[in-house]
């Protein structure tokens, strides 16, 4: 990263330190899809021990009850139980035995949906998340649901947890107006293909995806 970049990013994160406070759980919409378009400029939030890391929201992705791409379609079980927890809490699992993906539940206790966080913009400890993805090239830092999680230090042992009340990993509010927030097909799923239930910053080089799906 360069010095005039660096600075840009030090910029805004001193703006965010000055506006960012976790969101409420009445502030969250209590519907899924709904819930995936509202968290696009918002904030994901990971304090550890006195360094925080921390990015903007530019991508989720939908997936509502009744979804048979869903975690939830088949019924709440041991392994899913956080994902039928009240809206505003983390679902986190690990996808083929690799990466850690960060969910939020998104509908009321007991019914079970959730919201696929897939890019982010990085806002504080860059450094940190350059060393734990270990690359310094700003725009693969946090595009992509596993190298999010990864640069953040998100672990799957924080299952559960509520993401509203801005103890370690939470979510604050936006530090400034997301753009035009497009929507497209999700991205590697095998049912429910052609709905459009992907919602992203159109034109923030952060977003994941190909090329053609970003337009």
């Amino acid at each position: 990263m360069t010095d005039a970049s660096a600075g840009a990013v030090s910029g805004v994160a001193m703006k965010q330190r000055a506006v960012l406070r976790p969101l409420r759980r009445s502030e969250l919409p209590a519907d899924t899809l709904a819930l995936a378009r509202y968290l696009i400029g918002k904030t994901v939030v990971h304090d550890l021990q006195g360094r925080r890391l921390s990015g903007r929201i530019v991508e989720t992705e939908a997936y509502p009850p009744g979804d048979a791409s869903g975690h939830a379609f088949r019924g709440e079980r041991r392994s899913n139980r956080s994902l039928f927890l009240d809206r505003g809490h983390a679902y986190l699992y690990l996808n083929y035995g690799v990466a850690v993906l960060l969910n939020v539940t998104s509908e009321k206790p007991g019914v079970g949906g959730g919201v696929l966080i897939r890019g982010l913009e990085p806002l504080e400890g860059i450094a940190e998340m350059e060393s734990r993805r270990g690359t310094v090239r700003l725009v693969d830092l946090t595009r992509g649901p596993g190298r999010l999680t990864t640069a953040l230090g998100i672990r799957l042992e924080q299952d559960g947890v509520d993401l509203c009340t801005g103890a370690a990993l939470w979510l604050g509010t936006a530090i400034k107006p997301h753009g035009i927030i497009s929507t497209s097909i999700r991205i590697g799923i095998s049912c429910e293909k052609e709905q459009l239930r992907r919602f992203f910053e159109q034109g923030n080089p952060h977003v994941s995806g190909p090329k053609w799906l970003n337009s």
